[in-house]
Parts: structure tokens; C-alpha cells; sequence
């Protein structure tokens, strides 16, 4: 039989047992059993925190004995998820992934680069608001305040053309991947609205830039949709809508429809 201790310190005033270890007392079961107004510990037999266990519920050990992870690193990492085994990080949770963006604008601005059919498999919309929003903010700059009318025509687009590409495909597209394709190829009409800052587009030679902004756009998004889609024989189908969705981003940004002049 081993050798019992009492924890005296136990402040509901419960005598609650105590085994050494088997290294310090001979014939003693390798158990510690310690109060529960023990500083760091709980019932299950876990060391604190600060020595890299970490549990669920409480966040100090575990349930029933297990642990879900270690962290490596210094005290601080306790605070995020990128210390922790495994998990991903925080922003990628969120749905924001910097090199997927940049791949996927990459392939928008190189027109004459062959479209992946799995480009789309991991839709976002974190792109395609940041480009609204920069869009819309080179606008206001340059004497344009067009944030309602941006987001109503994409939104309007958005609907209709997420419509018009189940009814024309076999295999449809979600309207949370429509919205991102979309997105994306609005990006050379971003670089229009940022030459609206410095240069007046009202002219010859903001049409023309205008047309060939709204031309690459239009032969981007149109490239995706029927790669994703298999539409191979619909492109000029799939390009006439899509055209005049980004017609009216191309109206807005060479035309004052709010009415305010930049002095």
C-alpha cells in the first residue's frame, strides 16, 4: 500500500489525496492527484499553459486526458493560430489569400495566356471588393463620387449574368463564383480610373482608352467563364453581356454622372 499524503491548503475544507510520484517514494502508484486550488493545474492532471499543452474549453490541458497541440515559439504565439501544429492562418481563415489574388490578376492582365478550367475552384471576394473599392476611390479623386452607382451596376451585373450563364451552361456556376470572376477581370478598368486622376478622359482620347479597357475586360472574364464552364463554342455569347456590363463601368469612369466637378 503506498504512502498517502493529505493537502491541507484545500479551502472547502476536503481532505483530498496526494501520491507522490514513484521516483521520490518506493511502491507508490505513478499517479498525482493535486487540489483544485492548485495554481496551473486541474483535475485531469495537466501542467500549465506556459509549458506548451493546450487543451479545449479552459484553454489549461485537456478533456478527459487530451491534448490538441503544442505550441513552439515564444509566449506570444498563445494570442494567434499561426504558433499552433497545424492550423492555418488567420487571414487564410477569413478567406484572404494574398497569392491567390496575385495569381489570379495576373492571369487577368495577360490576355493571351491560356486560362486554367480550375483557376475558379477557390472563388473569393476579397480581390474583387478591394478593386471595387479602388476603383470607386480613384473616381472620387478625380471629381467623381460614383460609390452608389459602382456597386448597384455590379451588383445588377452580378445577378444577371450569374442568370444568363445557368441558363446557356449545363453544369451552372454559383453566383458567389460569378461575382469573383467578375471581380477580378474589373481590374483594367482600375487602371482607367487611376489615369482619370491625373489625365481628362472626356476626349478622343479617353474613348479610346475607355474601349480597349472595356475590350480587356470583356475578352477576361469572358476567357474564364468558358474555360470553367466548357463553353468553348458560346464565347461571343458569353462576351455580348458581359461587354455591357463593363460599358457602364467605362461610362462612369470617363463621364461626371454625379454631378460634381473636380476644381
Amino acid at each position: 500500500m503506498a504512502n498517502i499524503l493529505f493537502d491541507q491548503q484545500n479551502p472547502y475544507g476536503q481532505q483530498q489525496p496526494y501520491y507522490p510520484s514513484s521516483s521520490s517514494v518506493p511502491n507508490a502508484p505513478n499517479l498525482q492527484f493535486y487540489s483544485s486550488d492548485s495554481a496551473g493545474y486541474n483535475a485531469y492532471n495537466h501542467r500549465p499553459s506556459l509549458e506548451g499543452n493546450v487543451g479545449s474549453g479552459a484553454g489549461v490541458g485537456g478533456i478527459g486526458g487530451q491534448t490538441y497541440g503544442r505550441i513552439e515559439g515564444p509566449w506570444w504565439y498563445a494570442f494567434g493560430t499561426g504558433g499552433l501544429e497545424g492550423e492555418p492562418p488567420l487571414l487564410e481563415e477569413l478567406g484572404i489569400n494574398f497569392s491567390h489574388i496575385r495569381d489570379k490578376s495576373l492571369t487577368v492582365l495577360n490576355p493571351l495566356q491560356r486560362v486554367d478550367a480550375r483557376i475558379m475552384d477557390d472563388a473569393d471576394l476579397a480581390g474583387p471588393l478591394l478593386f471595387c473599392f479602388c476603383f470607386a476611390m480613384f473616381l472620387l479623386i478625380s471629381g467623381k463620387p460614383q460609390f452608389g452607382y459602382i456597386y448597384g451596376v455590379a451588383l445588377l451585373g452580378s445577378t444577371s449574368m450569374y442568370a444568363l450563364l445557368n441558363l446557356m451552361s449545363e453544369t451552372g456556376i454559383d453566383a458567389y463564383r460569378t461575382a469573383s470572376v467578375l471581380g477580378y477581370c474589373l481590374l483594367p478598368m482600375v487602371a482607367m480610373g487611376a489615369l482619370s486622376v491625373g489625365v481628362k478622359l472626356d476626349g478622343m482620347i479617353g474613348y479610346i482608352l475607355s474601349l480597349l479597357s472595356v475590350a480587356w475586360c470583356t475578352h477576361s472574364a469572358s476567357a474564364i467563364f468558358c474555360a470553367v464552364l466548357t463553353m468553348h463554342d458560346q464565347r461571343f455569347l458569353v462576351a455580348y453581356p458581359v461587354a455591357l456590363l463593363y460599358g457602364c463601368f467605362g461610362l462612369l469612369t470617363v463621364f461626371n454622372v454625379g454631378g460634381v466637378t473636380k476644381s
